[in-house]
């Protein structure tokens, strides 16, 4: 090369870097915003529920499966979605379940009798199973890992937790001005506007190293196996734990995944290889994203609970009311940033628990029939920063020391585990909750209620603090 070429090149290169950093900062705004309609997506549907079961003739009973569609197939499918953005490359995986996501939106808003409806609900959750994966893989690929992955987890987590709230207030103004379809056609032009621009911006799939099979049998086992799981811890409290539905789905369900670790331990190309099992990081991040879930996850439920039965908050009023610890989440997310990247993820994952134990403890002292809500707003704040914190350390912890090839199994195993452990967090804090409910009414409810919601947060608490003594067994920073 010629020494003319070598001054040009020298020349060109912060011009380049500059393009790159660019180019780097467009593709985040993306996975950003696509986890904020993922984000938008859980909270938007349950202000229109009473709205839809109208329209489309659901029962009380039936009318849960608009959730339940939802949430069963998301989890049934997420380890799938995550293996699926290994083999066939993150970036086409990202931008299929964005186009999945706005068709299956399209059926549900033109959606004219109430299987429709639940096919659609089943079809987005299937969507979102494989959007979060490929979305997570796409940041721990394109940000290589220590503080520019911190910031970009960061950025997403701040759009995931703006969405609940987002979610919320959107839901309530959309079904109060066009009608309960408008829920499922505002995802449509956001889904399908960001796969568009995605096949621009975010950069090409690198080419495989080696060619890798799938393995079906291992996907059909675990999706099957997954997918029942979640409806029993889904549709458990509703048809009673000792029905038989729910115990021969149960038994079906461990058969299931025990033939699909006998599958992994002997294929020459497993879906979910065991040895990720052997990474401290990953495992112990995967048991807090289940916590955290099982408990930070739950808290909303009590507070919507709290706003709109206890204190008879509209479904707007109760939007609203979730500005403030969605402002806290987000600000929590930002000092996970920071603190991740000044410590390990160990003590960053002990500083948000703690505060996190800190926080939740001081809710229950406004949680009263004749209480305000200044009261718990000390509470959700220093709780609600906590979970920030928490939710960035937590997805550093569990992409940490993952191979590339490999980001979007351990995406898909730690975003299963998430689901899971709401499931089970809810159905232990509900159970509880509702304990002294029966047969009270009126004000003597209402009380039966707040008593009730008291105690699962305090027990919600206590599960924190469990996260916390995991934490310990992630492993310290080791000098690079």
């Amino acid at each position: 090369m010629s020494t003319d070429q070598q001054t040009r090149l020298h020349a060109a290169a912060p011009e380049m870097a500059a393009v790159q950093k660019r180019a780097l900062g467009w593709s985040l705004a993306l996975l950003a915003l696509a986890q904020l309609i993922y984000s938008l997506d859980i909270n938007i549907v349950y202000v229109a529920l009473p709205e839809i079961g109208q329209g489309l003739g659901f029962s009380k009973q039936s009318l849960q499966w608009v959730v339940s569609a939802y949430t069963i197939f998301c989890g049934g499918f997420l380890l799938l979605g995550g293996r699926a953005a290994d083999l066939l490359g993150h970036k086409r995986m990202f931008v299929f379940a964005l186009l999945l996501y706005a068709v299956s939106s399209l059926l549900g808003g033109l959606a004219w009798n109430a299987p429709v409806i639940i096919i659609a609900r089943a079809i987005q959750g299937i969507g979102a199973a494989f959007l979060f994966p490929a979305t997570l893989s796409l940041i721990n690929r394109l940000f290589e890992e220590g503080p520019r992955r911190n910031r970009a987890l960061a950025i997403w987590g701040g759009a995931g937790a703006s969405g609940l709230t987002l979610g919320s207030l959107l839901g309530g103004l959309l079904t109060d001005a066009f009608g309960w379809e408008a829920v499922f056609y505002v995802n449509v032009p956001l889904a399908g506007i960001v796969a568009l621009v995605a096949t621009f911006i975010i950069p090409r799939d690198e080419p495989k190293v080696r060619k890798r099979r799938f393995d079906i049998p291992g996907a059909v086992t675990v999706t099957a196996g997954a997918t029942l799981l979640v409806y029993v811890l889904v549709q458990g409290p509703e048809f009673g734990w000792t029905s038989p539905n729910m115990i021969v789905c149960a038994i079906l369900s461990l058969m299931l995944l025990a033939g699909f670790t006998l599958i992994q331990a002997r294929s020459a190309d497993p879906l979910m290889p065991l040895q990720l099992f052997r990474n401290r990081s990953l495992v112990a991040g995967t048991i807090i994203t289940f916590i955290f879930m099982g408990t930070y996850g739950a808290l909303p439920y009590f507070l919507t609970i709290l706003f709109q039965n206890v204190h008879g908050y509209s479904a707007l009023n109760a939007g609203l009311a979730f500005i403030i610890p969605s402002l806290a989440i987000a600000a929590g997310t930002q000092l996970g940033e920071r603190l991740a990247t000044r410590l390990e993820a160990r003590n960053t994952l002990l500083i948000g628990l703690l505060i996190g134990v800190a926080g939740t403890v001081l809710i229950p002292v406004g949680v009263y029939s004749g209480s305000s809500y200044l009261i718990i707003v000390p509470g959700i704040v220093i709780s609600g920063i906590g979970q920030g914190i928490t939710w960035t350390g937590m997805w550093v912890a569990a992409s940490s020391g993952v191979a590339e090839e490999d980001q979007g199994v351990a995406s898909g195993i730690a975003s299963t585990t998430l689901n899971i452990g709401n499931a089970v967090g809810l159905a232990i804090l509900i159970a509880v909750a509702n304990m002294g409910i029966q047969g009270k009414t009126g004000d003597a409810l209402r009380e039966a209620i707040a008593a009730g919601e008291r105690t699962a947060i305090y027990l919600a608490a206590l599960g924190i603090l469990l996260g916390a003594v995991v934490a310990l067994f992630l492993p310290r920073k080791q000098t690079r």
